[in-house]
């Protein structure tokens, strides 16, 4: 979960009109601006006289690169880039398919092989994939249709109209000290006034937080649970690990 400060007050905020704004550059932002750019292609195919723009859809990003904040290594199940991209894989930065899976208890002496494999970790037809490359390159896709990333923009705040209906997103003033006291490079968010707002923050995501808060949505609901992951990059000597091997450890420590 990132932390942004609070925005300034008594500042003004340059205004922008978007028809559509996606908070969030990961790869579930990344897949919707994408399908709404091709609907937005279906539509204008078949009605000529009646045709939508993909100029005013922006993508929210707060990392200075596609990609750049998307750190878990990943086993990518391929039925939704089927759908979404027919004939992806020849063209996306692939590692490997999946070969063999296999699963350890660990013990602090030795180590024990499960004989079978629950279903959940059963990743045959799955890919093995760096999550940042792929974002990366669906990004590129993005961009490719015209609809505008702006990377290094966090959204801060949400925007409400009068009737608790979201209006857009605020997003993080620049050159702000550790006070939240303005320096004199000082640059205020802007505010992306849009008719649709998306959010695709992630877990935690600091704007679906205040959405949360203000309409009450955890109101008589069963609160979210949350793990912790830790990432550990291993390098070991060529031919120990075959491409596509995936495996599951649990145990000690």
């Amino acid at each position: 979960m990132l932390f942004f400060r609070k925005p300034l007050q008594g500042i003004e905020h340059p205004q922008m009109e978007a028809d559509l704004v996606i908070v969030g550059g990961g790869p579930a932002g990344m897949a919707c601006a994408l399908r709404l750019a091709q609907l937005i292609e279906a539509h204008n195919g078949k009605n000529p006289h009646s045709q939508f723009s993909t100029e005013n859809i922006y993508v929210l990003e707060k990392s200075r690169e596609i990609g750049q904040h998307c750190l878990s290594g990943a086993l990518l199940d391929p039925r939704s880039m089927h759908e979404l991209l027919p004939g992806w894989e020849k063209e996306a930065p692939i590692e490997a398919e999946v070969s063999r899976e296999s699963l350890y208890f660990l013990t602090s002496k030795g180590k024990f092989k499960v004989p079978v494999i629950p279903p959940p970790l059963r990743d045959h037809g799955n890919y093995v994939i760096s999550l940042n490359r792929f974002v990366k390159w669906l990004g590129g896709k993005v961009e490719q249709t015209g609809i505008t990333v702006f990377t290094g923009f966090a959204g801060s705040e949400l925007l409400f109209d009068g009737h608790d209906r979201v209006a857009g997103v605020r997003t993080d003033d620049k050159g702000v000290d550790k006070l939240n006291q303005p320096k004199s490079n000082c640059e205020p968010g802007y505010d992306l006034r849009a008719k649709i707002t998306i959010l695709a923050e992630g877990a935690r995501g600091s704007l679906t937080k205040q959405l949360v808060e203000r309409l009450a949505l955890h109101k008589d609901r069963n609160p979210q649970t949350y793990g912790v992951g830790v990432k550990e990059l291993w390098e070991v000597p060529g031919g120990r690990i075959a491409a596509g091997e995936v495996i599951y450890t649990l145990g000690w420590p």
